[in-house]
């Protein structure tokens, strides 16, 4: 069953209902991004063995953070999030490591001793050029799955300057990311 746009556009009020309650609601949105969420987990995740496990994975995440759907920002960037952060958890407990190769004829000597940077060092080397706020709430919000409300309770601030604080660190990091590669 293919997916219009008019069903897409019915997930944001969807999910607002389910937030305030409704099991109905909550129940049809599922159903309508069970083939999405399969799509995007199967983009991913090649070992096909795994692949049923981290959509439950996601499923479980949706129910576990739907409260920190915004209604006022679009939905499928929050739900492709959710996939990709649950994708990534199931490559690492593979093993699977992505890594940055600085030069690349040391790279290839590099790779074949084994000395290359992780993905973990690489993002931590990234944030520590982030001014303190931001990084603070990069890791609060983004590492450590918490909802713009509690960070914005946990560390005194607006939640509009929480989600600016957020939005500069994340335009920074691309930057950096930029003048890294």
């Amino acid at each position: 069953m293919a997916l219009n746009d008019r069903d897409k556009q019915q997930w944001p009020a969807l999910m607002v209902q389910a937030q305030h309650g409704s099991q109905q609601a909550y129940e049809r949105l599922l159903g309508a991004l069970l083939p999405v969420i399969r799509t995007q987990v199967n983009k991913q995740i090649y070992d096909r063995g795994n692949v049923e496990d981290v959509i439950q994975d996601v499923l479980l995440t949706v129910h576990r953070v739907r409260h920190t759907y915004d209604s006022d920002y679009p939905f499928m960037p929050w739900l492709q999030a959710i996939v990709r952060a649950r994708c990534i958890d199931a490559l690492r407990r593979q093993g699977y490591r992505r890594y940055e190769v600085i030069d690349d004829e040391y790279g290839e000597e590099a790779a074949a001793e084994g000395n290359v940077i992780p993905d973990e060092q690489l993002l931590g080397h990234y944030l520590q050029q982030l001014p303190a706020r931001q990084r603070e709430m990069v890791e609060f919000v983004h590492l450590n799955e918490k909802s713009l409300a509690e960070a914005a309770s946990h560390h005194q601030l607006s939640l509009s300057a929480v989600k600016s604080l957020l939005h500069r660190a994340l335009v920074n990091l691309r930057r950096i990311g930029e003048k890294n590669e």
